[in-house]
């Protein structure tokens, strides 16, 4: 999960099984399957881009996550970027809040593991039950994540080649976020079907039984979250100190990919990304959608994918914070309101980032 002052450590996972670009090359997505290292659906036209594509991007994505009517969480954080990046997004709203609790007061409905089963049943009479991704994140009920892994499986069994991209969100800071009972369903259900995954330090640290104090621990982690599943793992927050001082934070990326001749090769990266001394909410959601957007343009590049990736999430906050405290005011701290994601302002940053956050091979 990636949180307030921080963007985090990456860490992407090592698979038993083939990679994902791979898995599709092999198999022939009907929709999503590019020779690496190009994008796995051809790409739907970029505003002020040539205009003479002849096709246009067919990948679909089925996000299950919160919605709130006012500001940007959970769907509403990751389906305007996922939709100007091209893709098809078809949204269950797990939760429909008034706004996110950080507000003073929220209303609103928690949809139960029967009701999502109803809607996915809805979806599968119509035989409308086709996807390339699924995106999940913040759950508190064991019975409807166990329901969103029973999709999964269902959906990976119609399409091998999809992927599911897992924000683990268990807690930071040695605090749980969600109830004990979840830790186990996450460890042994979620993540061994998940092929793409973002936790932070703690939440790796929890997933695996290992500490991270060194960088060499966090290399030891990822490899651990590999073998457990997920092709792609991103650590997006930790506390291992940064070459540019404590104003930074080191985020650290590793992927595994499966070669031609059968040999595994793994790239693994680290970035160092500043702090902001402000509180937002929704950021880990649109990190993971955009995580998923710039892996599925660069699916064998993952220097490349996090360095974009990272550098919406600059774009995005740098316009945030200035506007949240053009707002409050001289000398006063920005509300939630004044917090929240300026996210169609910065429309352009999520099509086309100017890299700003630039990533180191290890």
């Amino acid at each position: 999960m990636l949180h307030v002052l921080q963007f985090g450590v990456w860490l992407l996972k090592l698979p038993s099984r083939s990679p994902v670009w791979k898995r599709r090359e092999q198999a022939g997505c009907s929709s999503c399957s590019p020779q690496p290292p190009e994008p796995r659906c051809a790409r739907a036209t970029r505003a002020g881009r040539a205009s003479n594509f002849t096709r246009e991007m067919e990948c679909r994505v089925l996000s299950i996550q919160s919605h709130v009517v006012r500001g940007y969480v959970g769907n509403k954080s990751a389906s305007f970027p996922l939709q100007v990046m091209g893709f098809e997004v078809d949204s269950i709203n797990s939760v429909q809040f008034s706004n996110h609790t950080g507000y003073a007061h929220w209303k609103g409905q928690v949809l139960t593991a029967d009701e999502l089963h109803v809607l996915y049943e809805g979806i599968k009479l119509n035989n409308v039950n086709h996807y390339d991704y699924v995106l999940t994140g913040y759950t508190r009920d064991t019975s409807f994540l166990e329901m969103v892994v029973d999709i999964v499986q269902e959906l990976k069994r119609a399409n091998p080649n999809l992927v599911y991209v897992c924000d683990p969100v268990l807690g930071d800071h040695g605090s749980m976020y969600v109830p004990q009972y979840l830790y186990p369903v996450y460890k042994d259900k979620v993540v061994p079907v998940a092929d793409i995954i973002t936790p932070n330090q703690f939440e790796a640290e929890l997933l695996t039984g290992k500490s991270i104090s060194t960088e060499k621990d966090a290399v030891a982690v990822m490899d651990l979250l590999h073998n457990m599943g997920p092709d792609t793992v991103v650590i997006t927050s930790s506390d291992l100190p940064s070459s540019l001082g404590d104003r930074f934070l080191v985020s650290l990326g590793s992927q595994r990919i499966v070669m031609p001749d059968g040999t595994i090769s793994t790239q693994r990266i680290r970035i160092e990304v500043p702090k902001v001394d402000a509180v937002f909410v929704g950021t880990g959601d649109l990190f993971a959608a955009m995580l998923l957007a710039w892996t599925h343009h660069y699916p064998t590049d993952l220097k490349m994918a996090c360095e974009k990736t990272f550098s919406v999430m600059h774009h995005v906050i740098q316009r945030t914070i200035s506007y949240a405290h053009e707002m409050a005011g001289p000398g006063r701290r920005p509300s939630p309101s004044q917090l929240e994601l300026r996210m169609v302002q910065s429309k352009a940053d999520i099509e086309d980032p100017a890299i700003v956050m630039e990533a180191t091979v290890l």
